[in-house]
């Protein structure tokens, strides 16, 4: 008997498995620099250093909350969340985001009030000024590699904690020019510095907050990548037009809706082999394309569009038409078209009913002159299937 082959892991947990370890390195980073620069901070009498300390004790919790929407984030979809929990990141990034906003603010209003008032820091420790060195590096390199696997694995949640770490290597970069200058005399770099650091660190903030607002509200994707879906839609075999194609993003993944125009005599189940083969073709060419919702039309346009609805339905059609037709022989089948405001009718006899050729020609003159009297009919096609 043949062994079992092992079911290999979906690439949503494959995908998570790495983001959790990434963010794992950056838990154990911020751990060791919290330690040190609070020690040496207080040793050293650094105000600064002890504050960018509380800072990185700050990250931690940021670095567990990746953690944690990571892990739901790779959850499968379910009766609640049929698009499966990818939003979760999105959520988790505004929350970074914000938190952004909020540091970047308060080292500008603090910064601002010293400058204000023409207090400077309290002359430190060398020891503080290298410790404080060492942590812009940690930091920066840190942020390199955090990108570095957000870029791979397409993470806006990842990358959100990747500017997370460089914007505490721009704050201690702050605490780096605050000792120097208090160790050399020229107090006023330490706000000055902090007030512009402050303000990188909101913007980088901000702008991480806006993109997962926009991803939340459903924004679509530019327009050169959705010119670039409509591209390969136009090119799939069987498609005459696309319209109304609609993009959003769901974190990592892309969420498509499109029209697209067929032959509208064609059969349903040939126009939805056109429409599953564009669908594919979406898939194969686009990798962060989750899935595409394919509806197909006959005809394009709003006025199309209510006139069909306007039309009457099979189930009150063919009741009218049978009364209409009713001493004439009853067709096999009967398939309606609704194209133009108006039906058009296929009619479908077997040969061997109507063998005659003249009987046949008198039966369809008969059809269609009745069928003249109903406006909504537009044309009336006699087929004859020979049957084995």
């Amino acid at each position: 008997m043949p062994a079992v082959q092992p079911t290999p892991p979906h690439p949503d947990k494959l995908r998570a498995g790495e983001a959790q370890r990434a963010t794992w390195i950056s838990v154990w980073v911020n751990l060791l620099l919290t330690g040190v620069q609070m020690l040496v901070g207080w040793l050293a009498h650094s105000q600064s250093l002890v504050a960018h300390g509380l800072h990185s004790l700050s990250d931690l919790l940021s670095d567990f909350l990746v953690l944690w929407a990571s892990h739901q984030g790779a959850q499968p979809a379910d009766g609640q969340h049929p698009y499966g929990h990818a939003r979760i990141e999105t959520a988790a990034t505004l929350l970074l985001g914000v938190s952004l906003i909020a540091v970047g603010g308060g080292i500008m209003w603090q910064s601002g009030q010293q400058l204000a008032s023409g207090i400077g820091a309290e002359p430190v420790g060398w020891l503080a000024f290298w410790i404080a060195i060492l942590t812009v590096i940690a930091k920066e390199g840190l942020y390199r590699y955090l990108n570095h696997v957000a870029r791979r694995l397409r993470s806006p949640l990842l990358t959100a904690n990747a500017l997370h770490s460089r914007a505490d290597a721009a704050s201690a970069l702050v605490v780096v020019v605050g000792i120097g200058g208090a160790l050399f005399g020229w107090i006023f770099l330490d706000a000055l510095a902090a007030v512009l650091m402050g303000f990188m660190i909101l913007k980088m903030g901000a702008g991480l907050a806006l993109e997962a607002l926009r991803e939340l509200i459903d924004t679509g994707l530019d327009e050169t990548r959705v010119e670039t879906l409509r591209a390969i839609l136009l090119a799939s075999h069987g498609v005459r037009g696309v319209h109304e194609l609609r993009t959003r993003r769901m974190a990592h993944q892309v969420l498509v809706d499109v029209h697209i125009q067929v032959d509208p005599r064609i059969s349903v189940s040939e126009g939805h082999q056109i429409a599953e083969a564009a669908r594919a073709a979406v898939l194969a060419a686009q990798d962060d394309v989750l899935d595409v919702l394919v509806h197909v039309d006959p005809e394009v346009g709003d006025a199309a569009d209510m006139a069909a609805g306007q039309l009457p339905s099979r189930e009150i059609l063919v009741p009218q038409l049978e009364r209409l037709f009713a001493d004439l022989p009853r067709p096999e089948r009967m398939i309606l078209h609704y194209l133009d405001g108006q039906i058009e009718i296929d009619l479908y006899f077997a040969a061997s009913r109507l063998e005659d050729p003249d009987i046949s020609g008198q039966i369809e003159a008969r059809f269609s002159e009745r069928a003249r009297a109903e406006p909504l009919i537009r044309t009336l096609r006699f087929n004859f299937v020979v049957t084995p």
